[in-house]
């Protein structure tokens, strides 16, 4: 299986939608505000911010999305912060190393953007999401740490600083 990924046209807008909406209903029931705010106007929250969206691609069809685009907190350390959102992955093909290629191409967005770290927010119940973040360089932030979320169902925040780790790395 070859996955590859590339920028989000308008043609994929569905395929983001769908994806996203399908994971957060499996595992949380209801969309929040700020998922519908995402996903109903992603033009405006975030490719609008200066975001960007990959998706990844199996035999021409979308089969997992993610994004990134500045962070609605800055916390004021002179360094330029993005943050990672709606990452999705097709259910029946988890493991394949779709969210993997999906990581990859955000953190070489995120270097191609300038920015110095990354800052995402899941939930401790996604652990296959939680080990991905892990192995792609990410940290775990300590409760002193925790940034401001608007997402009732996040428990974990993690970053990476794109200074501590080489191109090649990240992600490797």
């Amino acid at each position: 299986m070859t996955v590859s990924t590339r920028q989000y046209r308008p043609e994929d807008r569905q395929a983001f939608i769908d994806l996203n909406r399908d994971w957060i209903e499996e595992y949380f029931v209801a969309l929040e505000e700020s998922d519908r705010e995402q996903l109903e106007e992603l033009e405006a929250s975030i490719l609008d911010k200066g975001g960007r969206i990959i998706v990844a691609l199996l035999d021409d069809r979308v089969v997992g999305t993610g994004a990134i685009l500045p962070p609605p907190h800055d916390p004021g350390d002179g360094r330029k912060w993005l943050e990672i959102v709606k990452m999705a992955a097709r259910k029946d093909l988890r493991g394949q190393g779709i969210g993997r290629a999906v990581m990859d191409a955000l953190i070489a967005e995120g270097r191609s953007m300038e920015a110095d770290a990354i800052w995402l927010e899941t939930n401790a119940n996604l652990k296959a999401a939680i080990r991905l973040y892990e192995r792609s360089g990410f940290r775990h932030l300590a409760d002193a740490q925790l940034w401001p979320t608007a997402y009732a169902r996040c428990n974990v925040q993690m970053v990476l600083d794109l200074s501590c780790v080489p191109p090649a790395q990240a992600g490797a």
